[in-house]
């Protein structure tokens, strides 16, 4: 058990330090030692994340720092993911997501699709500055679970609303699930447009789609 707890911590601490091919390979020693796919990432990888969100928020270290953390984070997600696959993992649930209608921020985007999918999750990725018009066609297409909406400017945040109006004009409200998230969006934000949830950062966005699924 000792043992098992320290190859977990090594691995948390080989991802603050963005250390990525140390990640990767301490991941699969633990694996090979006996340490589920499910515990590494819950206990080592999604730690370490957390650690790294703190200090981004405290600014204490810069989004240079965050995007070498996300590296080391990707390398260990990339060992566990054959296992992660095998048809006994099945799929939480499904997830569409992108940044909407003219907003080109994808960072943070691009690191909660990666939580998404190593928490379980099914995700397809609509990118930058999408259309109302495109997310409700992959609503259509995919029938996933959840849609997140994602936002960095105050200027972009009306697409929000406009999305989930268009979702109720085309009857599709009651069958997904909406979470908002991105700099300028609040807790009374999503509130006020009828939001399913509002993730204050990637950890918490994680949180809220598992919550929707069970």
């Amino acid at each position: 058990m000792a043992t098992t707890e320290l190859e977990l911590e090594l691995i948390t601490k080989a991802l603050i330090k963005g250390q990525a091919s140390r990640v990767k390979t301490l991941t699969l020693l633990a694996i090979e030692n006996g340490v589920t796919p499910q515990r590494i990432f819950q206990h080592a990888l999604l730690p370490g994340m957390q650690v790294i969100g703190s200090q981004f928020r405290d600014k204490a270290i810069y989004i240079s720092d965050v995007l070498i953390a996300s590296r080391a984070m990707h390398a260990g997600l990339h060992a566990l993911k054959p296992l992660l696959s095998q048809p006994k993992q099945s799929s939480l649930g499904k997830i569409v997501i992108g940044t909407v209608a003219g907003d080109l921020h994808d960072i943070g985007k691009n690191l909660i699709v990666m939580m998404f999918r190593g928490a379980g999750f099914e995700v397809i990725d609509l990118g930058i500055d999408v259309q109302t018009e495109d997310f409700m066609e992959a609503v259509i297409k995919h029938q996933p679970d959840i849609l997140a909406l994602s936002a960095m400017l105050t200027t972009t945040l009306p697409m929000m609303p406009e999305a989930i109006t268009e979702l109720e004009r085309l009857q599709l409200r009651d069958s997904v699930k909406i979470i908002i998230g991105g700099n300028p969006a609040t807790q009374e934000f999503a509130q006020s447009i009828k939001a399913d949830g509002y993730a204050v950062d990637v950890f918490k966005a994680v949180d809220l789609a598992v919550q929707f699924v069970q």
